[in-house]
């Protein structure tokens, strides 16, 4: 999964794209609203973790303008401990969720993972999808009860078609949601990394679309 990580305290920010990448994210950072609301426009994310004290323009402002154009990636808010107007703002503006300063970092990569699961139409952190099963919460895949020994790239790749399972998603729409904003997108090594997750989790189960993408069947 990918996520934008709003955030003007340097320390905080990598602080917490660590605690993400650990988690089997990729991250894009912005250090002020300016740059956090061009990135969240331009972009496709999963997630964006949304600082509410921006420099440039503020959280709210930024958080409205992509509402405004019709982006619906859910945002989970950082706000000051004991500020109930900036929470309401917040979710007025339309934020799925907020963390309270300070707070744990696996506190906040847990809130993201919810976020996303929901957002997928998931209720609970294991995501079944026919024989796989993807503990969203520790990362892990399993097959038949077994868990798949996968590189991080590979699960990203699963994680992401179970999360969308039973439609087709494009290549392009994978890629976007693989690398970050700065890496070259290779669809020749998402062509590799389905070939060999094929052999892992069995024929038929990802399939390919010509001209479309990729589906995960799970034979719902």
């Amino acid at each position: 999964m990918r996520a934008l990580i709003v955030e003007d305290d340097p320390l905080l920010s990598e602080q917490l794209a660590t605690a993400m990448h650990e988690a089997g994210f990729v991250t894009d950072r912005a250090a002020d609203g300016s740059e956090g609301e061009f990135l969240g426009s331009t972009e496709s994310y999963d997630v964006a973790i949304l600082d509410l004290g921006l420099p440039g323009m503020p959280g709210i402002e930024v958080l409205t303008r992509w509402r405004d154009q019709g982006i619906s990636m859910p945002v989970l808010i950082l706000t000051a401990r004991g500020d109930w107007t900036d929470k309401v703002a917040g979710f007025r503006a339309g934020a799925d969720d907020y963390a309270v300063k300070p707070f744990r970092l696996d506190e906040v990569v847990l809130r993201a993972q919810t976020l996303i699961r929901r957002a997928a139409g998931h209720a609970r952190p294991v995501i079944p999808a026919g024989s796989l099963k993807l503990d969203s919460q520790l990362g892990v895949i399993t097959r038949d009860g077994v868990a798949l020994k996968l590189t991080a790239f590979e699960t990203r790749i699963l994680s992401y078609l179970i999360h969308h399972q039973n439609r087709v998603v494009s290549r392009t729409e994978l890629s976007e949601h693989l690398y970050e904003a700065e890496t070259d997108r290779d669809f020749k090594s998402i062509e590799v990394v389905i070939g060999r997750l094929r052999k892992k989790i069995g024929e038929g189960v990802i399939e390919t679309r010509r001209g479309e993408g990729y589906v995960l069947r799970t034979g719902a």
